[in-house]
């Protein structure tokens, strides 16, 4: 039996398969939170999400780093290949596991290969077509960001966009993994999972909104009823 269950482990190992959820912040108590929940595996954050912190880029991004082990998302500025890549070393000298974001640009996917080579991980961002993520796989990316709700938003079905992109990697057994983001409700979640996203990156609130239904709330509060009536118990 044991080693059954060993065998069965080395096939289907529960952090290779399943999809991981990232945390779309740059709130460090609300990372704290979740991480100490264990309900996260990475943090990607954006310009915009750090000007909220009131705080130095570098600092935040080394806190957040401090707390998680999976990838932490930092995004440059730049809008040049030379200091993009400039800007992304710096990003990746702040820890192991920061993945330097870069847009999907001609200059982009130049300094993805080169920082890619280096060794560093990185994340191409604001993907909207599946040729602008099959370019950024065949520049060495680790992840590729397709915004399912900015496409929701302009009248188009985001979530075809990771259909097609997933379609496309399985068939040339591309190691780019599809980090599904701009992620809005519950429903954006499941067809991500569905459609065979790697990663789908969620802001804070949402991850409870996942836990919850209304007759799981009942079937608690019957439960507790039926025990105290049958005499059970308190804890």
């Amino acid at each position: 039996m044991v080693a059954l269950k060993n065998l069965l482990t080395a096939c289907f190992s529960w952090k290779e398969y399943p999809m991981q959820f990232f945390a779309d912040t740059a709130d460090v108590a609300a990372i704290r939170q979740l991480h100490e929940d264990h309900r996260i595996d990475g943090v990607t954050t954006n310009p915009s999400l750090m000007a909220k912190t009131g705080r130095p880029i570098m600092d935040v991004i080394a806190e957040i780093c401090d707390i998680v082990d999976g990838p932490v998302s930092a995004e440059v500025t730049a809008a040049d290949y030379e200091n993009m890549l400039r800007q992304g070393r710096l990003l990746a000298d702040i820890a192991e596991n920061v993945a330097v974001k870069l847009p999907l640009t001609k200059d982009g996917l130049k300094a993805c290969a080169a920082l890619s080579d280096f060794g560093i991980m990185v994340n191409v961002t604001l993907c909207f077509t599946p040729m602008q993520a099959l370019m950024a796989a065949r520049a060495g990316a680790h992840f590729v960001s397709p915004f399912v709700g900015r496409l929701d938003d302009i009248g188009q079905q985001g979530m075809d966009l990771i259909i097609d992109i997933a379609d496309i990697f399985d068939a040339h057994q591309m190691e780019t993994e599809i980090l599904a983001a701009s992620i809005r409700h519950q429903a954006h979640v499941l067809e991500a999972a569905k459609a065979g996203a790697h990663v789908v990156t969620i802001p804070p609130k949402l991850f409870d909104e996942l836990l919850q239904h209304p007759l799981t709330d009942a079937g608690i509060d019957r439960f507790n009823k039926d025990w105290q009536e049958a005499g059970g118990q308190e804890f």
